[in-house]
């Protein structure tokens, strides 16, 4: 794609998924589910079939564009996110927040391995590889941050089960990508190779860790070079640069001879890097809220160009189709139950008992990094691939919805009043509830 076609792709995916939030506003749905069905209308099964400059032509027109639009979003939604864990709020929710946001990853994961597993024996190691179900297992660990957090914002939410729901959500992925790199390891090993110590737990813990330091450094750094300005409109081009900057620190990697390998998680190392920040930065939530307004387009792209990857094409195989369901079922269950049991042992109050684990369903950056990461590593990675990217286009439709919802009964949204609209005033733009 040449600097035209770029441009006008971005602006032509701006404008839809602007118009596409104004359609679903009426029905009650989420913005981020508009950008969504934006995305899937740009995409290559749809519109994009007509050729036309600006559209998503092929999954290859928009693999660069969108690799970097990804990393980016991604990057300010952890570190977003990882302003959430104040010391002055964590240690309220901190002891509930850690035990739910473990052990519900984990029951996710054993159900899905549990299910898959016996599936692979009813259909045979050629239908469903053994290597898929538990690469499968570890994948459904993970919550889209991105879609918890726009809806979240859109409707300024507040209250106990907002307060748990964002630290969990960040330590849920911090423990998928543990389960994650132990789970590949073992898949490699099924395929034919040998387990690695060095592979299935060297190399997942030093990246855990690593991130961690390489976030908390360069948090360091960022609040004592803004102590330096103090003009807002410098303190908020500062804190994008260091947002920047510590996203294209996580890209860099190095492999030694002996196997261990130093790389870095982008959203471990940008959820340090906000957590840092919000507990030494005085100016931190003023910062945050500027830096959010500036964030909107980037945090639209995502969804528009997340939309358009969604691969129709995986309904031409029943065993997808098959595996993808037994997948949601078996994760909504391990998320739900993980939740509500964690959250009783812990003494949760009773809404987010009820509802924490409906806030967790939504999948998409990470869950869709990981089979990548399955499809680069792994004979059968493709399979993977393919029931993840299924599971997400249903999760990320109904998944924003769903913690709408959730979030509604709990107390933690306070529904406006329902009155009668003309068409006219049901499609006109207001104001959302984070612009009051």
């Amino acid at each position: 794609m040449n600097d035209f076609d770029i441009l006008f792709t971005l602006a032509l995916a701006l404008f839809a998924g602007l118009f596409m939030s104004r359609i679903v506003k009426p029905l009650g749905l989420p913005a981020v589910t508009g950008y969504l069905l934006a995305g899937i209308l740009l995409g290559p099964y749809c519109l994009g079939n007509l050729g036309v400059t600006g559209l998503f032509e092929s999954m290859e027109s928009m693999d660069t564009m969108a690799t970097i639009v990804q990393d980016v979003a991604l990057g300010f939604i952890a570190f977003a996110i990882g302003t959430e864990f104040k010391l002055s709020s964590l240690k309220k929710t901190g002891r509930q927040a850690t035990v739910v946001g473990i052990v519900q990853a984990l029951v996710a994961m054993l159900l899905v391995d549990g299910a898959l597993i016996g599936l692979h024996f009813i259909l045979g190691e050629e239908r469903l590889p053994l290597s898929v179900c538990i690469t499968l297992g570890a994948v459904a660990t993970a919550t889209a941050p991105a879609a918890t957090l726009m809806v979240v914002k859109q409707y300024k939410a507040k209250g106990p089960l907002t307060d748990i729901l964002l630290p969990v959500v960040a330590l849920d992925d911090a423990v998928g990508l543990i389960c994650f790199a132990v789970s590949i390891g073992v898949a490699q090993a099924l395929e034919g190779g040998t387990v690695s110590l060095i592979s299935v737990l060297v190399n997942p813990l030093l990246e855990v860790v690593l991130s961690l330091v390489l976030g908390a450094v360069v948090g360091f750094v960022f609040t004592a070079v803004e102590n330096m300005f103090k003009s807002n409109s410098k303190r908020l081009c500062l804190s994008i640069t260091f947002v920047l900057l510590t996203i294209a620190l996580s890209q860099l990697s190095y492999t030694f001879a002996n196997g261990v390998k130093i790389a870095f998680s982008n959203l471990l190392v940008c959820m340090m890097l906000g957590t840092i920040f919000c507990n030494i930065c005085d100016s931190a939530d003023e910062l945050m809220e500027k830096t959010d307004k500036w964030t909107m387009p980037i945090f639209i792209l995502f969804f528009v160009i997340s939309g358009a990857q969604l691969e129709f094409s995986i309904f031409k195989d029943w065993i997808v189709i098959l595996v993808g369901v037994m997948y949601m079922i078996f994760r909504t269950l391990g998320k739900y139950l993980g939740a509500r049991w964690s959250a009783q042992a812990t003494k949760c109050t009773p809404s987010i008992v009820r509802y924490l684990g409906i806030t967790l369903l939504p999948q998409a950056g990470v869950s869709i990094g990981m089979s990548i990461t399955a499809a680069a590593v792994l004979a059968t990675g493709g399979t993977v691939r393919n029931i993840v990217l299924f599971a997400v286009m249903i999760y990320e439709l109904v998944g924003p919805m769903l913690t709408k919802i959730a979030l509604t009964k709990a107390g933690d949204i306070t529904p406006k009043p329902a009155e009668k609209l003309t068409v006219a005033q049901a499609f006109a733009d207001e104001p959302d509830e984070e612009d009051k």
